[in-house]
């Protein structure tokens, strides 16, 4: 009876990935002048374990290559070869090619031919006494492969994968194709294993990816140039195609002398069955192996895998047992159950464990910032090399535990960050010594809980920003008027308009102004926000504030005529019952109160749902005054009344409705009622709608 493997592939692919990032981040920790054997180890058990699994499922191309990174390692680790910066940075760019080569795999191909001769190549070089040092200015992607003096460059092979929403931010693949064509004879290969099923087709999603073969030795930065609108919308492979060309996996006759007793590649992968990975202990980021701890800790796995929609399933369970218990806690007030004691004791205790129950729950879907975090110390590295900076990063509270959905999401705008700091904001060496600084720049990237949030900060010792140069360059690209008065804080914040960008030319990093938009937009469509500090000469700190987890929060109910909407706890400040003296009219902005000296604009809830009031709205003393604070602004927000705070499960509006304005979602109360959530962002944007209506009526 044979055993179907296929099953396994998922689990396969998920370790590897880890594998991976395990073998990244301890070759960027490794100090080459002092080198720990153990961190040696541990990158040499995860190349093996990768080689081993590889083997076993019959992914030949991922088995020969780690095969060959295997043998660098062992010969390290044996004390036969000592390494060096150049073998470390080669071994980095064994890392992306791994990562291509899992890939290719996961979609059931074979990597071309050349291209993995061109990953193998420095490895090869290395083994067989040469070296094969990159060059500084070249990035370590896939076309870092290593070119000899006889090669002769004839063109480019390109893997071109936009992401799914490319097509939404107003970029259209195939205007960059043309435009690729326009430099040499162009050979398009489509690949369509994304597209989904007729009925699930979104016309303004991408799901194709291609392969562009260009016939034309032509300059990278060239193809840079080109892709330099959508580097963050996308996956891209660069390739140089080369003259000269080598069977796959012929090694070098030297190497094979010196690995004689070892078996080739071809080998390793004819016999799966007796190629076995070593023992090893959890190697996800979360657990990832000490120097201390390795020796000491079990063998045993602390830690299983569950599908993220059985989580999701047991998420639901506990939000509908959340709703259940409200439900039984507006029974126990009943008077007729006052005397009943033991019911009463009964209902308290299932309110205890309910709360713990969903408490622990929630932490399954909770994972450490840094699965996140993990990837920004190669970026740094690679970028302040290509842009000839000295940049050190410095990472704190990357075991702040967030949910997992709001990590995935996160992730590209703090790359958007990061990439702005080290290429807008921290100076060259020559600027930095000019200007009385340190040679080296630090960027700096936090994390930490604040008051049920999750605060991320980005900050660098760079130029800062220039609230003058802000101001003019808005004017000038016509997106403010030119009678505009900003403070200094309000023009730092013109940088999140969409087509703003602080360099006066565009680079290949940091795009042509098409990204602070973006980062503000979904940081606000995960209920955060994001706030920018700077000082001229000093430096710039971006905070952004999110909720912990999307699924369960605490809420205010209010009371709006017979309705009852929900305000998330987390946003408010204060509630009140102005005196008639407090309020006042304001020209061009409506009703506002004063509130310990500042003056606080109020939107009027009835108005901006279209809800029956309760009483008597015209006097805001009649009813409460919701403090509210959205993008470091406060406003009040005006209510009939008051009622309870409790815990809310969070039901998506757009899934079962569309979209509404002020509203982000829905949620059941223990009467069985369902109130609306409010989106004090949305509401936000509202308030300042109503200031401009009351400006032009004025």
């Amino acid at each position: 009876m044979s055993v179907d493997v296929t099953r396994f592939h998922s689990v396969f692919f998920e370790e590897s990935d880890e594998a991976v990032t395990e073998i990244e981040s301890g070759l960027l920790n490794l100090d080459v002048t002092a080198v720990d054997s153990e961190a040696i180890n541990t990158i040499f058990r995860a190349a093996h374990s990768i080689k081993g699994g590889s083997a076993t499922f019959g992914f030949q191309q991922v088995a020969a290559y780690t095969h060959v990174m295997e043998n660098l390692l062992d010969d390290i680790r044996a004390g036969k070869r000592s390494i060096s910066q150049d073998i470390v940075d080669v071994l980095l760019g064994s890392v992306d090619a791994l990562r291509h080569l899992l890939t290719f795999a996961k979609k059931g191909e074979q990597m071309d031919v050349q291209v993995l001769q061109d990953y193998l190549h420095p490895l090869e070089l290395i083994m067989s006494g040469g070296s094969a040092a990159p060059s500084p200015e070249a990035p370590a992607d896939a076309s870092s492969a290593t070119q000899t003096d006889e090669d002769v460059l004839i063109g480019w092979r390109i893997v071109f994968t936009p992401h799914k929403e490319m097509m939404l931010r107003g970029n259209d693949p195939l205007r960059l194709i043309r435009e690729l064509g326009e430099h040499g004879p162009l050979e398009v290969i489509c690949d369509t294993a994304q597209m989904p099923e007729w009925e699930l087709y979104e016309p303004l999603n991408s799901y194709l990816g291609w392969t562009l073969n260009l016939k034309a030795p032509v300059e990278r930065a060239v193809i840079d140039d080109i892709f330099a609108w959508v580097e963050d919308e996308c996956d891209l492979a660069l390739v140089p195609i080369l003259e000269t060309s080598a069977p796959i996996l012929e090694t070098n006759s030297k190497v094979a002398e010196e690995k004689k007793d070892s078996p080739s590649p071809s080998q390793e992968v004819l016999e799966p069955a007796i190629s076995t990975p070593e023992p090893v202990q959890d190697i996800s980021p979360k657990k990832a192996p000490t120097a201390k701890s390795t020796a000491t800790s079990s063998t045993e796995s602390q830690s299983i895998r569950v599908d993220l929609g059985k989580v999701d399933a047991l998420i639901n369970m506990v939000g509908e047992l959340v709703i259940t218990q409200s439900m039984l806690n507006l029974l126990s007030e009943d008077e007729a159950l006052q005397g009943m004691e033991r019911l009463q004791q009964g209902l308290m205790q299932l309110h205890r464990q309910t709360r713990a129950l969903q408490e622990g729950v929630m932490q399954i879907r909770m994972l450490p910032i840094s699965f996140c975090f993990s990837r920004f110390p190669r970026m740094v590295r690679d970028l302040s090399r290509q842009l000839s900076k000295d940049i050190e990063l410095v990472m704190s509270g990357e075991s702040t535990e967030v949910d997992k959905t709001v990590i995935e999401k996160i992730t590209d705008p703090l790359v958007h960050l990061v990439r702005n700091s080290v290429d807008h904001g921290i100076e060259t060496v020559e600027e930095r010594v000019g200007n009385g600084k340190p040679e080296h720049g630090t960027v700096w990237l936090r994390a930490y809980h604040q008051v049920g949030n999750i605060v991320i900060e980005v900050e660098d010792d760079g130029k800062g920003l220039d609230p003058a140069k802000l101001l003019d360059k808005a004017k000038k690209k016509g997106l403010i008027s030119e009678e505009t008065i900003f403070n200094d804080q309000q023009a730092f914040e013109l940088i999140f308009l969409p087509g703003f960008s602080t360099k006066e030319q565009a680079s290949d990093l940091s795009g042509r102004g098409v990204g602070m938009d973006v980062v503000k937009r979904n940081v606000q469509s995960l209920g955060g926000s994001i706030h920018v500090d700077s000082t001229l000469g000093k430096g710039t700190r971006f905070v952004i504030r999110l909720p912990l987890t999307l699924a369960i929060m605490d809420g205010q109910l209010v009371n709006i005529g017979e309705e009852i909407y929900v305000i998330p706890l987390v946003s408010i400040i204060e509630s009140l019952q102005p005196y008639p003296e407090m309020v006042h009219k304001v020209t061009g902005t409506g009703e506002a109160i004063k509130l310990r000296g500042q003056y606080l604009p109020v939107l009027r809830l009835t108005e901006a749902l279209d809800a029956p009031a309760g009483h008597d709205v015209s006097a805001l003393e009649n009813g409460i005054v919701v403090i509210v604070e959205h993008d470091n602004r406060r406003f009040g927000l005006f209510v009939d009344d008051l009622s309870s705070q409790q815990q809310i499960v969070i039901k998506s509006l757009e899934d079962n409705y569309h979209s509404v304005q002020g509203v982000s979602g829905a949620t059941i109360l223990g009467d069985g009622r369902v109130a609306l959530i409010l989106d004090v962002g949305g509401l936000a944007m509202l308030q300042k709608e109503t200031e401009e209506t009351y400006a032009q009526v004025g």
